[in-house]
């Protein structure tokens, strides 16, 4: 069996598309442009590629791009008032704080100082109370677009058997919920799980999201299981920096029935969701539908 490929750059361009679709009839009907607030503290390489890819993505699609890029030594009381000042702004229906931030500001703190309703990361402490319950909140942008993939890929998830490798609070966790919330029958394994191997064998989905190279070899897969790799670890092979996922994707690919590459496959999706969930906010702050298709 050889896999077929999940592209997550074409469908990435195709929610980029439908986003850029709706903005436009949202701009038309009733004179709203999304706004999306990103926060940047410091000089992080990574943190200011992403930003810089985040803030041309929201212009490109129609929206409106704030980007706030403050001191590395900026005080917590700095950021929190620059936060106060976006909440309260109505041009503003996404905020965005990049992480992650110097050692002297709290994460947490941070986080939960934005607007649920603007919390476009699906962090805050309200949003994950509210999606762990099954009720309306904003999802977590990668673990959205691993479900919009797997919709994609499927149709109906009812009833499937799915592992997801990772219990973080930004992919593990949220993933697990949002396939409840499809009726997959769900197990969260992690490095402490006995018989991890069985665990994922058994699985007709598996979503890696660990954090540790090619940790998952092909002889670990079902026969025909969708594999969707989270994971983006740069290795050094032959002498060259290489980007590889969670999943050892040559053997998973040999027995999986579909697979998302790395690079190419959930990371587009991110950015794609991010521009999704401000969309969805600036409906919900104006008391509009939803847009359909790009929600959990």
């Amino acid at each position: 069996m050889v896999a077929q490929v999940i592209d997550g750059k074409a469908f990435a361009a195709k929610v980029r598309a439908q986003v850029a679709d709706q903005v436009a009839k949202l701009k038309e009907e009733n004179g709203i442009t999304p706004g999306l607030a990103v926060v940047l503290v410091g000089e992080d390489p990574a943190s200011q590629v992403y930003v810089r890819s985040k803030g041309k993505m929201t212009v490109e699609v129609g929206m409106n791009s704030y980007e706030h890029k403050l001191d590395v030594d900026t005080s917590e009381e700095d950021l929190l008032a620059l936060i106060d000042k976006l909440n309260n702004d109505p041009a503003v229906h996404g905020i965005l704080v990049q992480l992650p931030l110097p050692k002297h500001l709290n994460e947490d703190l941070v986080i939960n100082s934005i607007d649920p309703a603007k919390d476009v990361d699906g962090f805050h402490i309200s949003n994950v109370g509210l999606l762990g319950t099954g009720q309306k909140s904003m999802v977590p942008c990668t673990p959205l677009g691993c479900l919009m993939m797997l919709r994609d890929h499927h149709g109906s998830l009812s009833g499937m058997d799915a592992v997801v490798i990772g219990r973080s609070n930004i992919v593990g966790k949220p993933m697990a919920q949002l396939l409840l919330g499809d009726s997959c029958t769900v197990t969260i394994a992690h490095s402490r799980t006995k018989d991890l191997p069985d665990v994922v064998r058994r699985a007709d989905i598996v979503v890696a999201a660990v954090g540790r190279p090619e940790m998952v070899p092909g002889d670990w897969i079902k026969e025909g299981a969708t594999v969707i790799d989270v994971g983006i670890n740069r290795i050094e092979r032959d002498g060259k920096n290489k980007l590889v996922g969670d999943v050892d994707y040559a053997s998973a690919a040999e027995r999986a029935g579909a697979i998302t590459p790395v690079p190419g496959g959930v990371g587009p999706m991110t950015i794609a969701c991010l521009l999704a969930n401000t969309l969805t906010a600036a409906c919900r702050s104006n008391g509009l539908p939803e847009p359909e298709g790009l929600t959990a």
